[in-house]
C-alpha cells in the first residue's frame, strides 16, 4: 500500500506547475503595436525644372538583327524603344496571353526573336531581345 500511496502523492505535484499568468505581459506589449499618429510630409524641395537624365547605356543606339528588324524596323534605334515598338507589336497583333497576361503567344515574326519558343513571359522576353541587338 506504500507504493500505492506515493504513486498519489505524485500525480498532484505534476498538476502543481501550471501556467502562469505571465504568458499574458507579451499579449500587452503587442497591443500598442498601432501605428502612430500620422505625421505631415516634409515640404518637397522646390526641382529646379531639370528633368531625370537617363542612362546613357540606355539611350545609345542599338542596331537589331535581321529577326528583330522585321518588328521593330532596320535602323538602329535605343533599347527602350526597342522594348516600347516590341510592345505595341504584341498589342496590336494581340499577342499577350488572355489568361496569364505576363505571358506572350509568339507569332512567326516572334518565334524568330524568342529563339523559336512559342510562349515567353515578359521578363523573359527583354533577356531574349538583348541577344538581338548590336
Amino acid at each position: 500500500m506504500a507504493m500505492k500511496k506515493t504513486a498519489a502523492k505524485k500525480s498532484p505535484a505534476k498538476k502543481a506547475p501550471a501556467k502562469k499568468p505571465a504568458a499574458k505581459k507579451p499579449a500587452a506589449k503587442k497591443a500598442p503595436a498601432k501605428k502612430p499618429a500620422a505625421k505631415k510630409a516634409a515640404p518637397k524641395k522646390k526641382s529646379t525644372g531639370a528633368k531625370r537624365k537617363p542612362n546613357a547605356a540606355f539611350m545609345k543606339a542599338m542596331t537589331p538583327s535581321a529577326a528583330l528588324g522585321a518588328v521593330v524596323g532596320e535602323k538602329a534605334i535605343p533599347r527602350t524603344e526597342v522594348t516600347k515598338k516590341i510592345w505595341e507589336y504584341i498589342k496590336k497583333n494581340k499577342l499577350q496571353d488572355a489568361v496569364n497576361r505576363r505571358m506572350i503567344n509568339a507569332d512567326d515574326k516572334l518565334k524568330a526573336v524568342f529563339g523559336g519558343k512559342g510562349k515567353v513571359s515578359m521578363f523573359e522576353m527583354t533577356k531574349l531581345v538583348s541577344n538581338h541587338l548590336k
